[in-house]
């Protein structure tokens, strides 16, 4: 519970016992109405009630309420608490169960006599006693609807139903309606547990327990007590219990809980962990970052629940159907009733039972239940594959989009530059003279100063070249706009920068060889390497002349080719990359990728005027990036799709859908779920819609009855549900598809 500035609590709740949207849509309004309560929300697929009180003494209204209605609440996290105990408590808790079996074995029982011959007012008391029995709790469900929010539910008019099978002598048909009804509630709500549980297995990822190093000693704590900076032992097997970095040790880690990649990464001294994830074979003693409400599993729950909460388009036009279509069709069975016996086509009790009949049929169960159930299947099996998707809305644009545009840097490319070539006049193919290594040992005294990408590049070959260590850290260093960066190295100013930094340098000195057309040399071969896609750093030394150059190449990822053939074959009409980079490095790296299309030299807001140009031409389009330098392209597209976001607060918080892990790869997969999902709840809606059309046909023609009605509404509606569950096993990798000679 939470007090705001206002003096207004916020409770939430877990609630048991919901077997379809439109129960949740009952309480949810009756809740509404009670007195003290200002809002309430009930989000059908997680059983979360939300609700904004003057104080917390509202609670025992609220869980009376539900408690009448069928159904129990506890605060988030607690167990409802058993008004009974010992073997009671398990015959209250599963009474609706048991109310129902009961009330199906009556049912037998005085079916079973009839065929003996036995009177049938034997028969008929057995039946009476399974609907008062098997339909007791429906009615209450029912009547406290109708009291609380003056508008019949599905229980209301199923109560009805069996009333009046009775009162016209139906007995046995009123008694298998009530049956039906309360099997087919059992089995829907086994459904949605099953799609329920589906995220609320990340919930049980992380271990409750964790192995504290405090003063060289270890001891057990929970998680709870754990705070930023204190220090964990994690042995082989055990679940990471916090996000941190390692201190000590290595070992491979299983990550698949949070970012869905299939093989464990190698961790080492200094690397991120998280939460819910599982070591390998080595010890690790880690250093913790994050409280255990802040982990990246902690949010990724925080986040899927929310993104049950919204509601997608197709939804929202289901609701509002079935919020006219239901009164709709109780006025016509209230018609049907009472006109044609007062024109002479019929006995009264002939057509109040075809009414009877209209009204079983007028549950919209099948209809509103066939988008939830879809929906949270689908959010689930992309979190469990490292992709998190915030909201139905999101999961439905993606379905939809005929567009994508990349960032380069960390989304197509690996985001590590690296050095592939070095050379100067004498040696411009490649290779290095003795003045090239003093520079490449200058420049790293240099660059070791900055944390850009290109400087850490330089560092690491200096590295490998075995002249890092030559020279001491530089001195009055400084940036060159848009050029490079210079610093004070043993006394000699060496600049590092682009080959306009060469240019605007270019007859300022001689050259190390003496010639006067040298550095015209130096930066047309610069130049050269350009034109092959790499990025060109120079290296010059002022106080002697020297000079040489870099080239630096940032590698493509594995498999993006196989990537983007996969979007085209999947519906995707075009490809773009968006970077800030020179031209003829994304011209390379576009035709590597295989993306039609590439604009360079781009700032943030020219890749907010691209995207906004791909949408007026396509209309539905992506924009993939790192959810940082990207957020305002990834904000402005229809879909923003944020790459590597464990761990990264920017990008969880701002992109519509987080690829959790760095592989691309998860794009045509999320790209190709969107799709199966929306298709399946149009089938769905479709299914239902003419199912409901084909009964109510039958039923104002008097050819179906209550008990074909019950079967029927119910059948639909597991149908519609189990459809939707199929998404859970819906596999990552698309099948091959074989063709012949």
């Amino acid at each position: 519970m939470e007090t705001n500035d206002n003096k207004q609590t916020t409770i939430r709740l877990a609630v048991q016992g919901l077997d379809c949207p439109d129960c949740a849509a009952s309480l949810e309004r009756a809740v509404q109405g009670l007195p003290g309560v200002l809002s309430a929300q009930l989000v059908f697929t997680t059983s979360r009630l939300s609700l904004t009180a003057e104080s917390e003494e509202v609670l025992p209204e609220v869980v009376e309420l539900a408690g009448a209605m069928g159904y129990e609440v506890a605060p988030e996290g607690m167990p409802p608490v058993p008004a009974h105990q010992g073997w009671w408590a398990w015959v209250v808790r599963r009474r609706r169960e048991l109310a129902t079996w009961v009330g199906g074995g009556l049912l037998l029982l005085a079916f079973a006599l009839s065929l003996l011959g036995l009177p049938e007012v034997v028969s008929n008391a057995l039946y009476a006693a399974s609907i008062v029995i098997g339909g007791v709790y429906v009615a209450r469900a029912g009547w406290v609807g109708i009291r609380t929010t003056h508008a019949p539910d599905m229980n209301a008019l199923m109560a009805v139903a069996a009333v009046g099978a009775m009162i016209v002598g139906e007995f046995a048909e009123g008694a298998l309606t009530v049956f039906l009804f309360s099997l087919g509630e059992l089995l829907e709500s086994y459904s949605m547990d099953r799609a329920r549980n589906a995220i609320r297995t990340l919930m049980n990822l992380t271990p409750e327990e964790a192995t504290l190093l405090s003063d060289g000693e270890e001891r057990r704590v929970h998680v709870s007590a754990l705070a930023p900076g204190d220090r964990v032992v994690v042995r082989p097997g055990e679940r990471i219990p916090m996000d941190g970095g390692v201190l000590e040790g290595s070992s491979a880690v299983n990550q698949a809980p949070i970012t869905g990649e299939s093989m464990p990464v190698e961790k080492g001294v200094g690397d991120e962990v998280f939460a819910g994830t599982i070591n390998g074979n080595g010890v690790l003693v880690m250093e913790v970052t994050r409280r255990a409400d802040d982990t990246t599993l902690a949010r990724i729950l925080r986040l899927v629940e929310e993104a049950q909460s919204q509601r997608a388009p197709a939804q929202r036009f289901v609701d509002r159907f079935a919020r006219v279509y239901t009164p709709a069709v109780i006025g016509l069975a209230a018609l049907i009733a009472v006109v044609p016996p007062l024109l002479g086509f019929g006995a009264l009790s002939t057509w109040f039972y075809r009414a009877l009949v209209l009204l079983v049929i007028a549950c919209p169960c099948a209809l509103v239940i066939s988008t939830p159930v879809t929906i949270v299947s689908a959010l689930a099996r992309a979190a469990r594959s490292g992709v998190l998707i915030k909201g139905g809305r999101y999961l439905e644009a993606m379905a939809s989009l005929r567009a994508v545009a990349f960032d380069k840097t960390g989304t197509l490319t690996v985001g590590e530059p690296h050095v592939v070539n070095a050379g100067c006049e004498l040696l411009p193919e490649g290779g290095r003279c003795e003045n090239c290594g003093d520079l490449l040992a200058k420049a790293a005294a240099i660059e070791g100063r900055s944390e850009h990408a290109l400087a850490r590049a330089v560092t690491r070959y200096a590295e490998s070249e075995g002249v890092s260590e030559r020279y001491a850290a530089a001195e009055g260093v400084q940036a060159l706009t848009g050029l490079g960066i210079e610093g004070l190295v043993s006394g000699h100013m060496v600049s590092v920068g682009s080959v306009a930094l060469c240019r605007r340098n270019n007859g300022h000195n001689g050259g190390h060889n003496g010639g006067g057309d040298s550095e015209d040399d130096l930066c047309r071969i610069a130049t050269e390497e350009e034109r092959k896609g790499y990025t060109v750093l120079v290296i010059e030394d002022a106080c002697c002349g020297s000079r040489c150059f870099l080239s630096v190449s940032d590698a493509l990822r594995d498999g993006v080719a196989d990537v983007i053939r996969g979007m085209r074959r999947d519906g995707i009409e075009h490809t773009v990359m968006l970077t800030g980079d020179n031209p003829h490095i994304a011209r390379t790296i576009a035709a590597e990728a295989g993306v039609d299309d590439a604009k360079a030299g781009l700032l943030p807001d020219d890749k907010v005027t691209a995207v906004r140009d791909l949408m007026a031409r396509y209309g539905q389009v992506a924009m993939v990036g790192d959810g940082v330098n990207d957020a305002p392209a990834l904000a402005t597209a229809t879909v923003g799709i944020a790459m590597g976001a464990a761990g990264t607060d920017t990008a969880l918080e701002t992109a519509d859908v987080a690829l959790m892990s760095d592989d691309l790869a998860k794009l045509p997969f999320a790209i190709r779920l969107s799709r199966r999902a929306l298709n399946t709840v149009r089938a769905n809606i479709a299914f239902a819609l003419i199912f409901k059309a084909a009964f109510l046909a039958l039923a104002v023609a008097g050819v179906a009855n209550l008990w074909m009605a019950v079967l029927a509404d119910t059948g639909a509606s597991l149908l519609v549900a189990l459809n939707g569950l199929r998404l859970l096993r819906m596999r990552e990798s698309q099948p091959r598809r074989h063709g012949g000679h």
